[in-house]
């Protein structure tokens, strides 16, 4: 039961780091605002009493039902904020795509038992689904930032040089006189060497070239690495690797556009994800998410948390947490 748990365990965590405070609303009949959206206090009971009636969830929330409440508030606003992002950016995701997700993610594991296992972290079916569709919502914002084929060849073009780096290996033998015969195969034809590193598969043997700095990668063969000519090598006892170390480079190395294109979709999808990121922030800043003060405030990582004193309101970021009283 490991995927579906962790995927929503994120989903909690994501849940109980409630955006930023920027307005002192209260009302007793009301656990948090969300824009000019409303979690009431019924509300929230009712939630909480819903997945309570699930023994594993009841079992969960007996130790703490105050902070079990504080889970459920926190589920329930992050889908008010998550639902405000996906009708802002035009993102709609439907039940069939949350059900083929959650397929992938149990494949062929018992569904009673993961749903189990989530009901003992206190996450109902119904939490699992939302984090879901939260999940795919990130990811369609994302997806709509990456870059097609032609801006994918600018950017090669742009970081071109900047790819340029050193390609080595390093194969461990088990005593000087193999690792004396991998280097001359290596030197006689450096294409050889997936395979040849195949032979002495290992933890200290890089199964292909690399191509970046040797002082990041093994520092201890660094200097050797970067002084050999490109096409050969050198061949060094290292008690540290449980053998003899033959160290390869070839060179200097520029990618082809083909080779660098994992590199670049990466990066690419990295800065989609940021950019996504931002998308949310901004919709969370313009969003006056308020908690009432009873259910408990944000913590300098951004989670409600038990607390006592009045409307929590955060400005900039945690740090900058102030109390107010309910009458302000």
């Amino acid at each position: 039961m490991p995927r579906a748990p962790r995927v929503v365990a994120t989903g909690v965590l994501l849940a109980l780091a409630l955006p930023a405070l920027t307005s002192c609303r209260s009302s007793p009949d009301v656990a948090a605002y969300v824009g000019d959206a409303q979690v009431t206090v019924a509300e929230l009971e009712r939630a909480v009493d819903e997945r309570m009636r699930d023994e594993d969830i009841a079992q969960f929330a007996e130790a703490d039902r105050a902070g079990y409440t504080r889970q459920v508030l926190g589920f329930l606003v992050e889908q008010e904020l998550l639902a405000a992002v996906a009708e802002r950016n035009d993102v709609t995701v439907g039940d069939a795509a949350v059900r083929s997700r959650i397929d992938e993610l149990i494949g062929e594991q018992d569904p009673d038992d993961v749903y189990a296992q989530l009901a003992q972290q206190g996450v109902s079916r119904a939490d699992a689904a939302e984090n879901i569709r939260q999940q795919l919502v990130l990811e369609e914002l994302a997806e709509s930032g990456a870059p097609d084929e032609e801006e994918l060849r600018q950017r090669y073009d742009e970081v071109r040089d900047d790819l340029t780096g050193l390609e080595f290996g390093v194969i461990t033998a088990p005593d000087e006189a193999q690792a004396e015969a991998v280097l001359a195969e290596l030197t006689a034809d450096p294409a050889a060497y997936p395979a040849v590193a195949a032979r002495y598969a290992g933890s200290s043997t890089l199964p292909e070239l690399v191509r970046g700095d040797p002082e990041e990668i093994v520092p201890v063969l660094a200097e050797q690495l970067e002084a050999a000519p490109a096409g050969s090598g050198f061949v060094q006892p290292l008690e540290a690797a449980g053998g003899v170390v033959v160290g390869f480079t070839a060179g200097e190395v520029t990618p082809t556009f083909d080779d660098a294109r994992p590199e670049l979709e990466a990066q690419a999808e990295a800065e989609a994800q940021e950019a996504a990121a931002a998308r949310v922030t901004e919709v969370r800043d313009d969003l006056d998410v308020t908690v009432n003060p009873r259910y408990g405030v944000l913590d300098e990582d951004g989670r409600l948390v038990r607390g006592e004193g009045g409307v929590v309101q955060i400005l900039d970021g945690p740090d900058d947490a102030s109390g107010s009283g309910p009458g302000d």
